[in-house]
């Protein structure tokens, strides 16, 4: 389902027989007041709308002539595809008086019209098409007055965003070509959202992430669960540009290749998570694919909202593999709900009554550092 590459499964294995893990350099201390700091948490929202982050999957507009609306960083946006094919992104504010223009969540519609004054708007390119009692006005020229684009692009069945509007930011630059050798495999341009939930929690964006991708703590904090099929001190990290993957053993692996067998790039022996800079994430599985976004919250540093949604191509949707998904929701719920938030709440909640000092990411925790180390390039820290 995913390129697990060869060379990976073989380092793996390499580390497993000699009870190894690659790590980085040095270890990384960041400022605790990074996690509570009103004034960082403004920098951040800034930041990730100067950045291409995903706003959404195509299956969500499938068809020529559909939309969707959302508010993402707090601004409220309308996605749509056009009759072509392609997509576009505009903010869903008339140029009237601010109103919204559409406020149904999705539908199929050509034009989008305000409903206090009734200026209305073309789906294809936001364009003003009409503005009732024109004579009223002494001139309201229509070319101006569109609906303000918004910069989307569609990769991998992802729909990438630059919500400032103001970066000429190509994404395929972007991702890169090591970031679409992994991803093309999983064919996620012809995947559909098969369970999607946000989850509001009480706990900064980062330490959402941090718990997310930090490959250590299952022993430790799932040990009847996903502790008991990884190997947790042992894992892979490659960095792709401004973004990187994670691979970790599975306990199968780990008796294969301590027995001095051959192990190979085989998703059943080996899982990935393929971390999207700022705050996406793209985790293997045998049967689909997890993904998930973490957004800061618009005002308050102590609280965010993670998106996951599972993604499965419609070929593969039979009852078996629709019953063992859902378990596998059920098992992702249970840990994320039960373990890993509660546990994160605690160290906000420490983080806020406590802001001195620093956290410390070891030599193994490379993910969680690459997500710091980008950040602090971005912001100049």
């Amino acid at each position: 389902m995913t390129l697990l590459n060869d060379d990976v499964a073989h380092t793996l294995a390499e580390h497993l027989r000699a009870g190894t893990t690659e790590m980085s350099p040095t270890d990384l201390r960041v400022p605790i007041s990074h996690f509570v700091g009103e004034e960082r948490a403004a920098q951040e929202r800034a930041l990730l709308k100067r950045l291409p982050v995903i706003i959404g999957h195509g299956s969500e507009i499938a068809r020529p002539g559909s939309f969707l609306t959302r508010e993402i960083l707090g601004m409220p946006l309308i996605v749509v595809r056009r009759s072509d094919g392609t997509v576009g992104s505009y903010l869903n504010i008339c140029r009237h008086r601010g109103g919204r223009v559409e406020d149904e969540p999705c539908g199929q519609k050509r034009i989008f019209t305000c409903h206090y004054h009734g200026w209305s708007y073309s789906r294809e390119d936001g364009g003003l098409r009409g503005v009732p009692y024109d004579d009223f006005y002494t001139h309201v020229d229509k070319d101006r007055h569109g609906l303000h684009r918004i910069r989307t692009e569609e990769r991998h069945g992802f729909l990438f965003a630059v919500l400032s509007g103001d970066q000429d930011l190509e994404i395929d630059d972007w991702l890169g070509p090591e970031v679409d050798a992994q991803l093309s495999p999983y064919g996620l341009g012809g995947a559909e959202i098969f369970l999607d939930e946000p989850f509001t929690l009480d706990i900064n964006w980062k330490i959402v992430l941090d718990g997310a991708i930090d490959v250590l703590h299952p022993k430790f904090l799932h040990p009847e669960g996903v502790g008991k099929l990884i190997e947790t001190n042992t894992s892979v990290w490659r960095q792709y540009g401004r973004h990187g993957q994670s691979f970790s053993p599975r306990t199968r692996m780990g008796d294969l290749a301590r027995a001095g067998e051959e192990v190979d790039a085989d998703f059943r022996l080996m899982g990935s998570n393929l971390f999207l800079y700022p705050n996406s994430m793209v985790i293997s599985t045998p049967d689909h694919v997890e993904f998930w976004t973490v957004w800061p919250d618009t005002t308050d540093p102590n609280r965010s909202t993670t998106q996951i949604r599972f993604l499965v191509r419609p070929e593969k949707r039979t009852e078996r593999i629709e019953r063992r998904i859902r378990r596998s929701w059920e098992i992702l719920q249970d840990a994320a709900v039960n373990e890993d938030w509660p546990m994160e709440l605690t160290i906000q909640q420490n983080a806020a009554a406590w802001p001195h000092g620093t956290f410390l990411y070891g030599r193994n925790e490379q993910a969680c550092q690459h997500l710091h180390r980008e950040l602090a390039a971005d912001l100049g820290d």
